[in-house]
């Protein structure tokens, strides 16, 4: 990697300027309703953090104890689900000091926009769906018991009693619990089309009329646990396909959650903390160390350093001066600066960056699922069959409309979807069950057999097959009492290789030396005063030094030559295994990052990657992998950043490590729960097997019912038969699945 800190964009010791993208735009000025607003949310003071690094139950503990400590904090609480902590805290405290606090323990926190995360349908639908299949278990449960005592030989008056009691219970429970399946149905019906929902919603609704003509005629046979059986089954299918997508939220959401909520705008009195909708272009903001960029804009004043890692996946802080273009979501490190806003809230770059995910979302949910094929081929013909039974038995009983509906009835209920609908969230539960327990987390029902299909995989570098973390390639070369001062002054810097650097020396016992006047210069390094010599730690030309073509700090001590400490990215836990295992596929394997060109060369070579790009920015990478579908290649995207998102989303499928940022993991389809990569491509190996099955599924279903549907057509299944023999298709199906496991 060549070193450019005196003659180009960036400096490999993070002490360079690049350039930020930015594009100019204008919003209207706020209304007094929309300033009302934003001064209730202010006075609220609920904070809302996203703390990537929690993930157990001794994180909550630690995160909720340490914040409740600190002053004006009346309560915490940690979503580890989410990652999320809530933090409510009176009007003084702001998201930059809690965010300090909790990356002082070792938990870096980014503020999220508590009203940009509303509460979705999905947990509402889940529970609806929940109780309804409880309500049709309890019924059928009830009406098994009484239709025993019809089956054991009940007459007459006794046998009506149960039949009244019965339907009671049926009628009531079936228009509740089936109501997830009618909605379905009726709208299909009022769009033109007739989907799964159809025949099942006309299974039930026959089952259950007959049975009421039945009751109140005296007749023998009501098929009242035959209807309630024929929903509790169907029920059972539908949560278990929800529970395999209730996981799957909108990625969008997350990155709009991820802009700043407030800003301080510089006044003629003074400053103002005001709401991002209620800044206009010409505006005039000022950001404090250790606070997130909350727009698009140009630094008038103050030196810095920023960490783009969220945007653009480098390693590395840049230095920040005046006349440099920024963009919002960006992190000022060290000093502060003033900017004049050129496009905030919808018009700055990270609310178009969610636009993208949005729109790569809805265009990635236009597959159409293996079930979603079979069901458009199912439907009409089981109409049909079911008429066609109907109008035959009424010519050939000479209008028997009881016997004919029975028939009609039975053919419906044998060939009820049922199976069918429990063919592929069957198998996607067992195929999650098990990749779970090798550290993969499905979040989307139809991910599986994307996956499956997968023949090029695009890694992203940072944080993805790398730690993310720079790391001392050896201190050897450094005398004790030069890492004696590099530790004090690596400790002193906000700097990730300094403190690399520090953490680095004391590891191997190293104690800091004591240093006086200790001041970090933002853009350039540290400096203090040992044994009254001025030492430095940072760029290359702020030292004296010649800069290395490798990622580098430099020290230097008065009156003694400048010292170089090289530093390397460590490689994730089965990054090597996973790349050669993918080549040995026959798959193809990019890697795609928004680091200098040196470093992700030097990581290609050593994974032995052949196509790999650099310096792509956010758009570029999700046109990289649109350009690659667009010529028939099933791309799966492995990516961790803020700057993968829109990737992840345009990807045929896509899978994120459990470190990454929450819009990244949301956008993903497989979340990695591990540290290792080494599980992916085994994943893959399990989705083949898993289509293998789905399609097995549906090849048990069909052939249950060219056996089964002749004996309905005949008449010599009744619909309570018919239930049974569908339930039994049902369990078939679910058996075949649990062989994944």
């Amino acid at each position: 990697m060549r070193d450019t800190s005196a003659d180009s964009d960036f400096d490999p010791a993070g002490y360079g300027p690049a350039p930020i993208s930015a594009c100019p735009a204008c919003i209207a000025t706020p209304s007094a309703v929309e300033r009302a607003r934003a001064a209730a949310a202010e006075a609220s003071a609920r904070i809302m953090l996203s703390v990537p690094d929690a993930h157990c139950a001794l994180c909550i503990q630690t995160v909720e104890s340490d914040l409740e400590k600190m002053a004006g904090v009346k309560s915490a609480r940690l979503n580890l689900t989410l990652r999320r902590v809530s933090v409510e805290a009176e009007p003084g405290v702001t998201a930059q000091d809690i965010a300090a606090r909790l990356t002082g323990i070792g938990y870096p926190a980014y503020e999220l926009d508590p009203g940009q995360l509303s509460m979705t349908e999905t947990d509402k639908q889940g529970r609806d769906l929940l109780m309804r299949l409880g309500v049709a278990g309890f019924s059928m449960m009830n009406i098994m018991l009484l239709s025993v005592a019809v089956w054991s030989g009940a007459t007459d008056a006794t046998r009506d009693l149960f039949h009244f009691i019965s339907a009671m219970i049926a009628v009531p429970t079936v228009a509740f619990s089936g109501q997830p399946f009618f909605r379905k149905a009726w709208a299909g019906v009022k769009n033109g089309r007739l989907d799964m929902d159809f025949p099942i919603s006309l299974a039930i609704v026959l089952a259950t009329g007959m049975s009421l003509f039945e009751t109140f005629n005296g007749g023998h046979h009501a098929y009242f646990d035959a209807a309630v059986m024929l929903t509790f089954f169907l029920l059972a299918g539908r949560y278990l396909d929800f529970r395999t997508r209730a996981v799957a939220r909108s990625a969008a959401q997350e990155l709009a959650a991820l802009e700043v909520p407030r800003a301080i705008r510089l006044v003629g009195s003074g400053e103002e903390t005001v709401a991002v909708s209620d800044l206009a272009p010409g505006d005039v903001v000022m950001v404090r160390p250790g606070g997130r960029i909350p727009v698009d804009g140009v630094i008038l004043a103050g030196t810095s350093e920023l960490d783009r890692s969220l945007l653009t996946g480098e390693t590395l802080p840049v230095f920040a001066g005046p006349d440099l273009v920024v963009t919002a979501g960006a992190v000022n490190l060290t000093g502060p600066l003033t900017i004049r806003v050129t496009a905030a809230g919808k018009d700055s770059s990270l609310h178009r960056m969610a636009d993208l995910v949005a729109v790569a979302e809805n265009a990635r949910n236009k597959y159409t699922t293996l079930a979603e094929k079979a069901a458009r081929m199912y439907s009409p013909s089981v109409h049909l069959l079911s008429f066609a039974a109907f109008g035959v038995w009424m010519w050939i009983t000479g209008g028997d409309v009881r016997f004919a509906l029975n028939i009609s009835a039975a053919t419906l209920i044998i060939t009820c979807p049922c199976a069918l609908g429990l063919a592929v969230p069957a198998v996607v539960t067992a195929a999650s069950g098990r990749l779970f327990r090798k550290g993969l987390l499905i979040k989307d029902g139809s991910a599986l057999e994307r996956l499956a299909e997968v023949d090029t995989i695009v890694f992203d570098k940072t944080g993805t097959l790398t730690m993310g973390t720079p790391e001392p390639v050896s201190l050897d070369g450094l005398s004790r009492e030069a890492l004696e001062i590099g530790a004090a002054l690596g400790t002193a810097s906000s700097h990730p290789l300094a403190q690399s650097l520090a953490q680095a020396a004391r590891a191997q016992g190293v104690i800091p030396a004591v240093l006086e006047d200790v001041a970090e210069v933002p853009g350039h390094g540290v400096q203090g005063i040992w044994q009254g010599l001025r030492v430095r730690l940072g760029r290359a030309n702020w030292v004296g030094a010649e800069a290395l073509d490798v990622t580098a700090a430099y020290l230097s001590i008065e009156g003694q030559a400048p010292q170089a400490v090289a530093f390397a990215d460590r490689l994730r836990d089965g990054a090597e295994e996973a790349v050669a295992a993918f080549r040995a596929q026959g798959r193809k394997v990019i890697l795609i990052s928004g680091d200098v060109p040196g470093a992700v060369g030097e990581l290609a070579a050593r994974l032995g990657i052949d196509d790999w790009r650099a310096e792509a920015l956010p758009e570029d990478k999700s046109a990289a992998i649109e350009a690659l579908q667009a010529q028939g290649h099933k791309v799966l995207m492995v990516g961790d950043g803020l700057n993968d998102t829109v990737a992840l989303s345009a990807a045929h499928v896509s899978i994120s490590p459990a470190s990454a940022l929450d819009a990244a993991r949301v956008a993903s389809d497989i979340v990695l729960l591990g540290a290792s990569l080494a599980p992916i491509p085994e994943a893959q190996r399990v989705a083949g097997k898993a289509v293998q099955r789905i399609r097995e599924n549906f090849a048990i279903s069909f052939g249950y019912n060219i056996i089964a549907v002749p004996i309905a057509l005949v008449g010599l299944a009744s619909p309570l038969i018919a239930a049974l023999a569908m339930s039994v298709s049902s369990i078939t199906v679910a058996l075949n699945a649990l062989r994944l496991k």
